[in-house]
């Protein structure tokens, strides 16, 4: 049976519409990191007042090496770490002595390796006193959801049941029975360890709990959440240990070849993003019933999504898994088009944007036109190529079309301030000719430029907003280390700041 139109149930179709990107963490807080509590439904509140109809994020899946969204457990599953816990103590689950931190956290940055522990120790906690609690209401609900969500919850907190308890080791470093998962050996495990299992089970229940409120809460302020999935899940997750039959892996589960992308503009040794790559023909085999079972999951959180690096479905990058560095590879033919096909005879028309930055061949842009998604604009790359001519140039907005997503930059961007200031001079005096502008402010020259674009959805990263530098970058894409760790402050976030985007919206039709 056919599932819902997706595209039914927001205004993806809209025609013109804008917001701003920022993922979760990044929210203020008392407890080291952004979470679903009262800080995100003032953020909800300052979008809604200042007449922005858009909220985008990253993935929100438990992050692992690296701390990277991109990099997760489970394409399935949410990161408790965003778990609020003013909202457990609300419900009885935690009180606020429980919650005092030894020493007070950093405002402005996340301190991965204390926020980490202290989470986890109070997400312990609270489920002691749900294993004590006595609201039937509650506990019917855990229930109702451990049922809806056996597709890939109880493959997950056995995963993380034995990742943890092994100090979170690589699943292909574990024992071989578990490793390869011997029927035996799992059940003995799960027999053993119930506890620690029906707790995974418990965070991901409050999690998706605490996530719907906020869902909800942003439609009933007429806010669309835009979410985000990568195209590749990581080796070190429950997708690769629980289905390795979807995957290029040898016979002792190591991977064959792994993705990235060639050299190009921003790496003279393209980018080996170590992701293990997907075996479209058992995929095909099986009606690509894993694909359709992520993209259902992932719409029924948010109501448009993105998906990372789009051209992957018709090329990618293939690199031998023992190669150092990215410069060796070569183009394989993805599911192009026989993908997208099912997903909408099953799940019906779906409200996704293509990223389609980099490298885009005809082929890429054949597919796109045939799935109909629109593609992203991101400004800051109008300017960046010297060899390219303005006429041509699909990032310049007089060459845009309405079908598509501009931003100004991207989490993987430096903030506008930071390109423009550390641009050469011939490139900033393109961009001050552009925008007919003085350069006393231009970054909200730039975001002028996006918000009267013709594409109809218009988006800024809020450190554009706040006219930040290179302080609050989120990703340093190829590198390791503090990245994925901005916060801002409330005392950032100025009333005049939201009328000049209030403006910008009402002059350009965008609410």
């Amino acid at each position: 049976m056919r599932n819902k139109d997706y595209s039914t149930k927001n205004n993806f179709d809209k025609n013109r519409n804008g917001g701003i990107l920022l993922h979760p963490t990044s929210l203020p807080g008392n407890y080291g990191i952004g979470e679903l509590g009262s800080h995100l439904y003032r953020f909800l509140d300052f979008l809604h007042r200042f007449k922005q109809g858009i909220w985008q994020i990253l993935p929100l899946g438990p992050t692992g090496y690296g701390n990277s969204p991109y990099q997760c457990f489970s394409a399935f599953a949410g990161n408790p770490l965003l778990i609020s816990l003013e909202n457990l103590i609300e419900i009885g689950l935690l009180n606020s002595e429980d919650c005092q931190p030894l020493e007070a956290f950093p405002e402005s940055y996340i301190d991965y390796g204390k926020v980490i522990p202290y989470k986890w120790a109070l997400l312990k906690l609270a489920f002691k006193k749900f294993e004590e609690y006595k609201h039937s209401k509650l506990k019917k609900m855990f229930l109702q959801f451990i049922k809806d969500q056996s597709y890939w919850l109880e493959d997950y907190s056995i995963f993380m049941s034995i990742k943890l308890s092994n100090n979170l080791i690589a699943w292909n470093e574990w024992d071989d029975a578990l490793k390869f998962r011997d029927k035996i050996a799992l059940e003995a495990w799960e027999k053993n360890n119930l506890m620690e299992i029906e707790f995974h089970k418990f965070t991901q229940f409050i999690f998706f709990k605490q996530w719907d409120e906020i869902k909800n809460y942003a439609h009933q302020k007429n806010i669309i959440i835009i979410g985000d999935i990568p195209i590749f899940v990581a080796y070190d997750s429950v997708d690769v240990w629980a289905h390795p039959e979807f995957y290029y892996l040898d016979n002792n589960r190591q991977m064959k070849y792994i993705a990235g992308v060639p050299p190009d503009y921003f790496s003279s040794n393209g980018q080996r993003w170590g992701n293990p790559l997907y075996n479209w023909k058992v995929m095909k085999s099986q009606n690509y019933i894993w694909w359709i079972e992520r993209i259902k999951h992932t719409l029924n959180q948010v109501d448009i999504l993105r998906i990372d690096h789009f051209r992957g479905f018709e090329s990618y990058w293939q690199i031998d898994a023992n190669e150092e560095t990215a410069i060796k590879g070569k183009w394989v033919s993805g599911p192009g088009l026989d993908l997208f096909q099912k997903l909408k005879d099953v799940l019906g028309n779906l409200p996704i944007i293509a990223e389609d930055l980099g490298l885009i061949t005809p082929e890429v842009e054949d597919l796109l036109m045939q799935t109909g998604f629109p593609g992203m604009r991101v400004l800051q790359f109008a300017f960046m190529d010297k060899s390219e001519n303005p006429s041509r140039n699909k990032y310049f907005p007089h060459n845009y079309q309405p079908n598509a997503i501009v931003y100004t930059g991207t989490h993987d961007n430096q903030t506008t301030k930071a390109w423009f200031n550390d641009s050469s001079e011939t490139i900033k005096n393109l961009v001050l000719d552009y925008t007919n502008s003085d350069g006393k402010d231009i970054v909200g020259d730039l975001i002028r430029l996006v918000w009267s674009s013709v594409a109809k959805i218009a988006v800024i990263p809020l450190q554009d907003l706040l006219r930040l530098g290179d302080e609050a970058r989120m990703n340093f894409p190829g590198t390791i280390g503090n990245n994925w760790i901005w916060r801002f402050t409330w005392d950032q976030i100025t009333d005049q700041l939201g009328k000049e985007l209030m403006k910008l919206s009402s002059l350009y039709g965008r609410f």
